[in-house]
C-alpha cells in the first residue's frame, strides 16, 4: 500500500482557500483547482516506489489485478479529484466511446498537433464523470424544459432574445434546444456581447431563479456560454449529494468542494464560458439535446458500511465510508485496485494514519482494513 503525494492544479477557476482549509495548511493566494490522485501522465501520484505511473507500468498485473487488465488494459482507469470551485469553469460536453475513437483518428490522421489551441480529441477514451459534494456545490447540468428555458428569457425583458423564446415553444423539445443553442453560438460576438451585458443586468435586477446567471455574467461578461447556461438545469447539492455526467450531456461546475472521479480521459468540447477554442460542428454533433432532469444521486446503503453511488459506468466506482467514534473495523480488500481518501476525522488505513486531503493506493488483492472517526471515500473498478 502507498501512500500518495498529490499535485494540486491552480487553474484560475479555482478556490484560494478550499483546498487549503481541508489540508489544514495556509493558503498559498493562488487558485487551487484540483488535486489529483492517479495514474494520469500530466500529473501521476508519487509513492515511495516512484510516480504511480511508473509503479503500475512496471507490473500492471499484480498492482491492478488481472480481471482489471483484461477489461482495460494495463493502466489505472479512474483518475480521481479533489475539486475546488471558486468560478464557474467552461460550459461542456464529452463523447461517448465511439464518438472518442473517430474523433482522436480523425485529427491524428489529418495530423493535428496534439498539443494545438484548436485539437477537440486528447485521446480515443470517453469520459463519463460523478462529482460528490463536500460542501454546498453549485452546477449546472442537462437541459431544463425548453418551455421553462424560454420563461426564464422572457423574462428578462431582453428584445434580441425574444426569437430564442419563440425557439423554445417549438416543437419537437430536441430540435428546438439544438437550433437556439446554435444560433447562441454562432451569433454576432458583438452583437451577442451586447445581448449578454443586458440580460446579466436583468438577471442582476431580478434575482431569485436568475441569479446564478448574474454571478455567472459576473466572471464571463459578454461571454455567450452566459445565455447558453440558462437552457441547463441549476442545481445545487447539499454535502453527500452527487451528480452523475455521462455523455453528451451539457454541464459546468459553478462553485464549491467535491470529490470528482472520472474515466482516465481528457476530451472536453466547449460550449461557453471560456476564452478556450469552441468547435461548434463537433459541439453540435456530441451534444445530446434531451431535456431531463438533473438526476441528483444520494448514496446507497452497501455491506459492511458502505455507501454506494451506483452509477452505469464500470471504469470507476466511487463509495464512503463514514466512521463513527468506537466504530467496527472495516476489511477493504479487493481484487481490484484502489484508492482511499480521507475528507474528515482521523482514518488508520493498513499502517497509514489518513487526516482530510490524505490518500493511498491499494494494489489489487493487498489486504487492508480501515477503523477511526471520519470520512473516507473508495475508488475503485468494476471488472
Amino acid at each position: 500500500m502507498d501512500r500518495l503525494d498529490n499535485t494540486v492544479r491552480p487553474y484560475a477557476w479555482g478556490s484560494t482557500t478550499a483546498i487549503a482549509q481541508l489540508l489544514g495548511v495556509e493558503p498559498t493566494g493562488e487558485p487551487q483547482a484540483e488535486m489529483w490522485m492517479g495514474a494520469h501522465p500530466g500529473a501521476p501520484s508519487r509513492t515511495g516506489r516512484g510516480t504511480l505511473a511508473e509503479v503500475i507500468d512496471a507490473d500492471p498485473e499484480r498492482e491492478l489485478g488481472a480481471a482489471s487488465v483484461a477489461k482495460f488494459g494495463p493502466r489505472l482507469p479512474f483518475l480521481l479529484k479533489l475539486l475546488a470551485a471558486g468560478a464557474p469553469l467552461s460550459l461542456q460536453v464529452h463523447p461517448d466511446l465511439d464518438q472518442a475513437k473517430a474523433g482522436y483518428a480523425d485529427e491524428e490522421r489529418r495530423g493535428v498537433p496534439a498539443d494545438a489551441a484548436h485539437r477537440t480529441y486528447k485521446d480515443a477514451n470517453h469520459k463519463p464523470e460523478l462529482v460528490c459534494a463536500l460542501t454546498d456545490f453549485d452546477g449546472l447540468c442537462g437541459f431544463r424544459d425548453p418551455l421553462r428555458a424560454a420563461e426564464l428569457l422572457d423574462a428578462l425583458g431582453v428584445d434580441s432574445l425574444k426569437p430564442y423564446v419563440d425557439l423554445l415553444h417549438a416543437q419537437p423539445e430536441e430540435a428546438a434546444l439544438r437550433e437556439v443553442l446554435t444560433a447562441i453560438l454562432t451569433a454576432d460576438r458583438d452583437e451577442m456581447a451586447r445581448t449578454v451585458t443586458e440580460a446579466a443586468a436583468a438577471c442582476d435586477r431580478l434575482g431569485g431563479d436568475h441569479a446564478p446567471y448574474a454571478a455567472i455574467a459576473h466572471h464571463y461578461p459578454g461571454d455567450p456560454g452566459v445565455i447558453a447556461a440558462m437552457l441547463l438545469n441549476h442545481v445545487r447539492l447539499q454535502p453527500g449529494e452527487a451528480l452523475y455526467l455521462g455523455a453528451g450531456v451539457p454541464h459546468a461546475y459553478l462553485n464549491g468542494l467535491g470529490v470528482e472521479i472520472m474515466a482516465n480521459s481528457d476530451n472536453v468540447l466547449r460550449c461557453g464560458l471560456t476564452p478556450k477554442h469552441v468547435d461548434v460542428p463537433e459541439l453540435l454533433r456530441i451534444v445530446r439535446f434531451e431535456p431531463r432532469d438533473p438526476g441528483v444521486l444520494r448514496p446507497e446503503a452497501a455491506p459492511d458500511g458502505e455507501e454506494l453511488y451506483d452509477t452505469p459506468t464500470d471504469e470507476f466506482r466511487l463509495s464512503r465510508y463514514v466512521l463513527p467514534a468506537g466504530g467496527a473495523t472495516h476489511d477493504l480488500t479487493l481484487a481490484t485496485p484502489q484508492i482511499l481518501l480521507c475528507t474528515a476525522g482521523s482514518v488508520r488505513a493498513g499502517e497509514h494514519e489518513l487526516s482530510p486531503g490524505t490518500s493511498v493506493f491499494v494494489p489489487a488483492g493487498e489486504k487492508v482494513e480501515v477503523s477511526g472517526t471520519g470520512t473516507l471515500f473508495r475508488a475503485t473498478v468494476v471488472a
